[in-house]
């Protein structure tokens, strides 16, 4: 099969055409038919016609060898392919209720909410499941996870691992973990994808999140076209490489506030119409207290309607489950009070005991008391102050100087007599 896939058995691929797409990342005839002409005719440098007959034969040699559906077919047959798409169970039976069965493949599935609402724990959850045999609703694959805001936690999937009764270390090998730094790179590990999807036999791809980085590189709008032509480019190589390589593709969506929505909720998903129309199924996470709400948006036949689910050691669960450790913690913590209680009961009362000794200090107040008789003596301080009175008695002989004038007088009168 591998050989039959080569790209040089194709008609018109020669040795140099088939080492400028191998230097593109296009190293099968499936990455043929995932990129398209058009890309395949900027790479080599061919003209668009002969890109296209390449395309052409190289989805023929896949219609012959049975890997995808033919041209026209009927839907009869549409649906008999439809019974063997695998499904990828949350682990939840309101969440497999909302996707009727798990997430399938051959599709890519769009969750959408506000920060903490559940996406990531989401995508670490069935990064874990997808892991499951199929009689327990796994595929018995591997994951390929793009982390672009850098929440991958494999302390979270341990956890998830271990409340699923799996083995820890054989579930972390199985997930292959590309971190992106820009939206080009996020896009170039997605184009090279093909070689590790078929070596690995990878199931589940995730793009956590898949617009974050084109968000932020591209501000304004004078670059908006130019964000939406390439976040087109990925989000449609992502649903073509899910349809091909028949695993399920999961791609995690920031949000944003509309301002002209004054009734309602004015959460919108970033990236326009674009992402809208490409995603197969849509769902809205959001916040409602310690338990979380999902509400199919979108999909060609599931109903729009809304479970509640809950977060907890096993990543996504049932809302019953999380009311359960609810309840078995409470009872846990009223048990510890009581014991604490009990144990405290004893202490208490011999420090009541002790604090006889108390009394007795008041007792010792009393020399306080005495401190105010010693005040007495500031009162005959007073009477000191007597001795002023007598003083001023002094100032008397003063008085006698007066009469001594009269002496001047008789002096003068004798002058005269003189005479």
């Amino acid at each position: 099969m591998v050989e039959d896939l080569r790209l040089d058995s194709l008609e018109g691929v020669g040795p140099v055409t088939t080492r400028k797409l191998s230097d593109a990342g296009i190293h099968n005839v499936m990455d043929l038919i995932v990129r398209g002409p058009v890309e395949i005719a900027d790479i080599t440098g061919m003209e668009k016609d002969t890109a296209e007959k390449i395309v052409n034969k190289a989805r023929q040699h896949l219609v012959e060898g049975g890997l995808i559906a033919k041209d026209f077919v009927s839907a009869s047959e549409i649906y008999k392919n439809r019974q063997s798409i695998g499904k990828i169970t949350t682990g939840t039976n309101c969440l497999d209720t909302l996707f009727d069965g798990g997430i399938e493949t051959q599709a890519l599935t769009e969750v959408y909410g506000e920060f903490g609402c559940g996406k990531t724990q989401f995508a670490h959850t069935l990064s874990v499941m997808v892991q499951k045999p199929k009689e327990e609703g796994g595929l018995e694959g591997s994951v390929l996870y793009i982390d672009t805001e850098n929440t991958f936690r494999p302390e979270r999937i341990v956890s998830i691992a271990q409340a699923h009764e799996m083995d820890p270390e054989k579930v972390l090998d199985r997930i292959i973990v590309a971190r992106a730094y820009n939206s080009a790179h996020q896009t170039l590990i997605l184009e090279e994808a093909g070689s590790i999807i078929e070596e690995n036999n990878i199931k589940l791809i995730v793009a956590d999140s898949a617009v974050g980085l084109f968000r932020s590189e591209y501000l304004g709008r004078g670059t908006l076209s130019v964000r939406q032509q390439k976040l087109n480019h990925f989000v449609h190589l992502l649903s073509r490489i899910a349809e091909t390589y028949n695993c399920a593709a999961l791609a995690t969506n920031q949000v944003m506030a509309s301002p002209d929505v004054f009734f309602g909720d004015p959460t919108r998903p970033v990236g326009g119409n674009v992402v809208a129309h490409t995603s197969t199924y849509r769902i809205y996470f959001k916040k409602s207290g310690k338990k979380r709400i999902a509400r199919m948006v979108d999909s060609p036949h599931h109903p729009e309607e809304e479970v509640i689910f809950a977060l907890g050691e096993a990543g996504v669960i049932d809302p019953e489950e999380a009311e359960k450790k609810t309840r078995k913690t409470t009872k846990k913590t009223a048990t510890k009070k009581a014991t604490a209680k009990k144990t405290i009961e004893l202490p208490e009362v011999e420090a009541t005991v002790e604090t006889t000794p108390e009394v007795e200090a008041t007792v010792e107040t009393t020399p306080e008391v005495e401190a105010t008789v010693e005040t007495t003596p500031e009162v005959e301080a007073t009477v000191e102050t007597t001795p002023e009175v007598e003083a001023t008695v002094e100032t008397t002989p003063e008085v006698e100087a007066t009469v001594e004038t009269p002496m001047d007088i008789e002096s003068n009168d004798s002058e005269p007599l003189e005479e």
